[in-house]
């Protein structure tokens, strides 16, 4: 079966998510939003905040997946994470991860790009 862009993009938040969990992250929020932004999964690691933009192919003949979260994206889970942090008065340090899900020759790899980006001035 074919799977369209969304039903992908869905089951790989579903794969990262499990992976985190694996990997000894408790899971906060899930597809949290503010306005029209969304950070995919919001997940804490000992005393660290951990936003995770989640980014999923079915093939990476244009690139891995997570060459896809672009300065803009960036931004925007930048305003987002600090949205969130404010309304919950969080003094934590926090970091930005990129969570690559893809498929390629029947198998799924899953890669954790920790501290992928950082805010900008």
């Amino acid at each position: 079966m074919i799977k369209n862009s969304q039903n992908l993009g869905v089951e790989g938040e579903e794969i990262a998510r499990k992976y985190l969990l694996k990997n000894g992250y408790e899971i906060l929020e899930t597809n949290w939003r503010f306005k029209k932004l969304e950070i995919d999964i919001i997940s804490k690691k000992n005393d660290l905040i951990v936003f995770v933009e989640v980014k999923t192919r079915s093939s990476d003949v244009f690139g891995d997946p997570e060459i896809f979260v672009t300065k803009t994206k960036q931004k925007f889970l930048v305003a987002a994470a600090h949205q969130y942090l404010s309304e919950r008065n969080i003094a934590l340090e926090s970091r930005f991860d990129v969570i690559s899900v893809l498929h390629k020759n029947g198998q799924c790899l899953v890669n954790q790009l920790e501290g992928a980006f950082y805010p900008t001035g």
